[in-house]
């Protein structure tokens, strides 16, 4: 009775992809407790964040894609309404209307457009069967377009560059043009000026310092230095759980969310980082098995663009606190602490595993 409880209640869990994401989410909370100056209160905000999110990803296991399939035209217009509604009536926080209060809660209209992007232009391709033309890839860009232009002018440049890979990945697997990326490729290198002459100030200032830090070492410089000291400081082996000195001593910034990478480095070392990046890889490696097998069209983009925008996010989080790219304000996924991050990588990765275990309940 117990067994059959239990084979019920884990039948749309993947077990491979599940086990890899709780070793991961383990490793957070110990790099957590270190990065936030071993505050209990602060791991258990993180654990009781991490088991909604687990809660969240088990419910959209359950949910078949076709359901999901559905629903994702009627998600895509509410996040755009509601992106609409934030710059019009946005709450500013920090200089950015990113906010919009609708009575009860504060909502961030651009994390549901992570997947609610992904999912209206798998729908829309799901449509169109076959070769696409070019005016379906040029309606998916403006579609793509829409969502992104919004979140920019919140500002918010990490968020829409990222939602702009998800929807940039479905495009491609939908099986856009190789001349076509060359050709857009070389037309945004000759636009760079205009882009340039768009940035804030201080979005500007953070591509400078990516060539340069020590120009500004109080200043625009001190994360990425003090992340690349950390790095850097950590060797082969790390300096132990706990002994992070730009950690414990408080010159490392934002190390419980943006800059948590660094903490891990110092502490575990490359040892430690090649096990977090190999964790990494199998997540992704899962994730593109599943994608390869989807049975729909909908399933196989859908799948495929959250499995690489997730190695998207990894990738521009590393590279900012190495000093590789420029500061954007992206967490690492599955590390760093907030909840509306950590609950939005779970509802995708509760996708992934609901197009993996029920396909064989669409074949049949």
């Amino acid at each position: 009775m117990i067994s059959r409880l239990f084979h019920h209640l884990v039948k749309h869990i993947d077990a491979f992809l599940m086990t890899c994401l709780l070793f991961t989410l383990l490793a957070s909370l110990f790099v957590l407790y270190s990065a936030s100056g071993q505050s209990f209160e602060r791991v258990y905000a993180h654990g009781i964040n991490i088991a909604v999110a687990l809660s969240i990803l088990w419910v959209v296991a359950n949910i078949p894609p076709n359901q999901l399939e559905r629903i994702a035209l009627p998600l895509y217009l509410l996040g755009v309404i509601l992106l609409i509604g934030v710059a019009l009536f946005g709450t500013i926080s920090h200089g950015a209307r990113r906010w919009l209060n609708v009575g009860i809660i504060h909502i961030q209209p651009s994390e549901i457009m992570r997947i609610a992007l992904p999912m209206m232009l798998a729908w829309y391709f799901s449509k169109r069967e076959g070769k696409p033309k070019a005016s379906h890839f040029a309606f998916a860009g403006l579609l793509l377009a829409i969502p992104v232009a919004l979140i920019m002018k919140q500002p918010d440049l990490g968020t829409s560059l990222l939602i702009t890979a998800s929807g940039f990945f479905i495009l491609f697997l939908a099986g856009l043009n190789w001349k076509f990326l060359l050709g857009a490729a070389t037309l945004l290198a000759s636009l760079s000026p205009v882009f340039w002459s768009m940035l804030h100030d201080y979005q500007r200032r953070r591509i400078e310092i990516l060539f340069d830090p020590t120009q500004d070492p109080l200043g625009s410089g001190y994360h990425t230095i003090q992340a690349i000291i950390a790095i850097g400081s950590g060797g082969s082996a790390g300096k132990g759980w706990l002994n992070g000195t730009q950690t414990q001593l408080d010159f490392l910034p934002e190390r419980t969310t943006d800059f948590i990478f660094a903490v891990f480095s110092e502490e575990f070392g490359f040892l430690g980082n090649m096990l977090l990046l190999g964790l990494f890889s199998l997540i992704i490696i899962r994730g593109l098995m599943i994608a390869s097998q989807a049975q729909s069209t909908f399933s196989r983009l859908l799948a495929g663009s959250i499995t690489l925008t997730f190695f998207t996010y990894a990738f521009v989080n590393m590279g900012m606190v190495s000093g590789i790219l420029p500061v954007v304000g992206v967490p690492l996924p599955l590390i760093s602490y907030g909840g509306t991050s950590m609950v939005m990588l779970c509802l995708s990765f509760g996708i992934l595993m609901s197009i993996h275990t029920h396909k064989k309940l669409v074949a049949t």
